[in-house]
């Protein structure tokens, strides 16, 4: 017998008993999801405007967006001057100044959104615009990530990303940067029921 069984012949003699999973944790819900999911996101640097229709959010690029600036939306209640689907290669976004997106869910204890690789077309177009805005409504909203994981299903589309607010980094001395390495904002718009 050569030291490799015997060393393998010792761990199978001496493995212990199975035992049984443990149950799932159950966590009761939230009832003031929009307020606890703007803590989450402002805690994270983003921002939260609530709005009944999408006409506001196209109101509000209207007004702090120009002309110039390159915008990339895949919500179809707001015009863009980038269409995206028509671009190959992703560094070709490097210069978009905002980039608004639809959410899949928004998650309430840390304001972070679901983004599904279908929702953003590039994987890159979240992280490299200058801004960001994504959409989500009301009904979308869940208390905890132990229900946004029985929701999400990892096998659809081969990429999603959990984003919760904008870039931000910090060093040993605690000085916090916002937008070091992606976008300088994020802005939710939440669309009430």
């Amino acid at each position: 017998m050569t030291s490799k069984e015997a060393i393998l012949g010792a761990i199978k003699k001496n493995k212990p008993a199975a035992s049984p999973l443990p149950d799932l944790l159950k966590f009761s819900d939230e009832t003031n999801l929009i307020e606890r999911y703007e803590k989450g996101l402002t805690g994270n640097g983003g921002k939260l405007q609530v709005v009944d229709t999408l006409e506001e959010l196209d109101a509000f690029v209207k007004e702090n967006y120009t002309n110039d600036q390159l915008i990339a939306s895949l919500v179809d209640e707001v015009n863009g001057n980038v269409d995206v689907s028509k671009i190959s290669n992703p560094h070709d976004l490097e210069h978009v100044e905002l980039a608004i997106l639809n959410g899949e869910l928004g998650v309430s204890e840390n304001g972070a959104i679901w983004m599904p690789e279908n929702n953003v077309v590039h994987r890159v177009l979240p992280f490299i615009a200058q801004h960001l805005i994504i959409v989500i409504r009301e009904e979308t909203l869940l208390t905890n990530m132990h229900q946004a994981y029985e929701k999400v299903n990892v096998a659809d589309g081969g990429y999603g990303v959990f984003i919760a607010g904008p870039s931000k980094t910090a060093d040993i001395e605690q000085s916090l940067v916002i937008g070091a390495h992606g976008p300088r904002s994020l802005t939710v718009f939440l669309v009430k029921k």
